[in-house]
């Protein structure tokens, strides 16, 4: 059944969700807004990457010293370390980005011995700088590398204490996606009188003209022939359809945001189902720029090729869900009847499930649902088969997916990814591996809309 361009997104029942939740959304506009409203001591050639984005740590002193406190453009407030070696803080920058500078302020625990790494997937290391004979202090870092994760790591304490940072700052040029021939020419993009520009893209291999290439947003319906541009308002927990032929034809989809005035949060979602390939790239006013959603080679092909290659990738039991409301859409597991109770599929996560101490219908596994509302690392945990692995390996996305059970839907998606970074369902970001974006002071957000 199509879904109403007004109806609001389909949400596991809880207070703390992820893609799924407009409260989760709003808490990321608030941190973002703060970092988008406060200065930087950058020179011109770089942006602050690091400030109000997550942060974790190895261990904490007590809980007046969060890894947060590390990144929150606070001198006043600091992360500290257990009294013992070694440690780490680090900072998710949300994507893979181009490093050029770290500046560390230390507090009087500082680290005589210590290393900046790098990492794509918080989990393989890469180190940028290293020096075993500190003084601590103020401390500006010329690097080179890449990386989404930056990470402080100590290995000899200068003093009895821990290891206790005012500030951790990554700087970088802030870009990692330049212009090409997919994105096209953003030099005629307007300004935004209210929150960002947002361009829709024509990305159906001339399956369909530009004049059935269709958007609505909060009652606007325009194909992009009559108009490729929305100057969008600030707006909370909104989404924005796309439809092929017609206004309202059964070719469509979505994509999700919170506006606010200095911040855009968003994200592209596979967590209901695929009807139409979709990219995103958000590009801010400070250089910041990055892309998700289906990958460039995903986009390039033809629909039947993409729901061929989906029901030849995915097992026996999965395969019926390219089938269900062919050809339109390919569902997610949790929707179709073959995985919900009385179906053939319904015990499909059972066994699995309460070998973890989980009684859950299959059902509410894929749409973490139920009990596990408000449990997402179990749900992602089950989802991605890791479940039964030590703690540290379920972080790690080298481990997701290696056997059944599991949300073999989510992996395919993941798969054809840009980055691999995809909502193949609620809790997908969990261990950072959804396709949802955020920063201050956004400029344009560009939509790719393919067939």
């Amino acid at each position: 059944m199509q879904t109403s361009p007004s109806a609001p997104a389909t949400r596991p029942p809880t207070g703390v969700l992820r893609t799924r939740t407009a409260l989760g959304l709003v808490i990321a506009l608030l941190v973002a807004c703060v970092a988008a409203l406060t200065p930087t001591s950058a020179h011109a050639a770089d942006q602050l990457l690091s400030q109000g984005r997550p942060a974790t740590a190895s261990s904490t002193e007590n809980g007046s010293f969060p890894a947060t406190a590390a990144v929150d453009g606070n001198p006043d407030t600091r992360w500290s370390s257990a009294f013992a070696d070694p440690q780490w803080v680090q900072v998710d920058l949300g994507s893979v980005q181009q490093i050029t500078r770290v500046t560390l302020n230390w507090e009087a625990a500082y680290a005589k011995a210590y290393q900046i790494q790098t990492s794509t997937d918080a989990n393989n290391w890469t180190s940028v700088y290293s020096t075993t004979t500190a003084t601590g202090g103020t401390q500006n870092l010329g690097v080179t590398g890449s990386g989404r994760y930056v990470r402080v790591s100590g290995t000899v304490r200068a003093t009895p204490y821990g290891y206790s940072l005012w500030e951790f700052q990554v700087y970088g040029p802030g870009s990692t996606t330049p212009p090409d021939s997919f994105w096209g020419s953003t030099s005629d993009i307007p300004p935004a009188s209210n929150a960002v520009e947002v361009k829709i893209l024509n990305r159906t291999n001339g399956k369909y003209p530009d004049s059935q290439v269709y958007w609505s947003f909060n009652g606007q319906v325009h194909s992009i022939a009559e108009q490729p541009y929305l100057d969008m308002p600030a707006n909370s927990a909104g989404r924005m359809y796309f439809y092929l032929g017609s206004p309202n034809g059964p070719y469509y989809d979505f994509i999700e945001f919170t506006v606010g005035n200095n911040v855009f949060n968003g994200n592209t979602t596979r967590v209901d189902a695929f009807g139409l390939k979709l990219a995103m790239r958000l590009h801010a006013k400070d250089g910041y720029d990055v892309e998700v959603g289906e990958n460039r080679q995903t986009f390039a092909e033809d629909r039947a090729t993409t729901i061929q290659r989906f029901t030849d990738a995915v097992p026996d039991q999965f395969k019926v869900l390219a089938r269900t409301q062919a050809p339109y859409r390919i569902i997610a597991p949790g929707s179709d009847p073959s995985f919900r109770t009385g179906g053939v599929n319904a015990n499909y996560f059972t066994s699995y499930a309460q070998s973890v101490g989980v009684n859950a219908a299959t059902s509410d596994i894929f749409g973490c649902a139920a009990s596990l509302a408000a449990n997402p690392d179990m749900c992602a945990a089950l989802n991605r088969h890791v479940a039964t692995l030590p703690a540290s390996q379920q972080s790690d996305p080298a481990q997701y997916y290696k056997a059944a059970p599991a949300n073999y839907y989510a992996k395919f998606w993941h798969d054809n990814a840009i980055n691999h970074l995809a909502y193949g369902f609620p809790y997908d970001d969990v261990a950072g591996q959804s396709s949802f974006v955020s920063h201050g002071n956004p400029q344009w957000l560009l939509v790719a809309v393919g067939w």
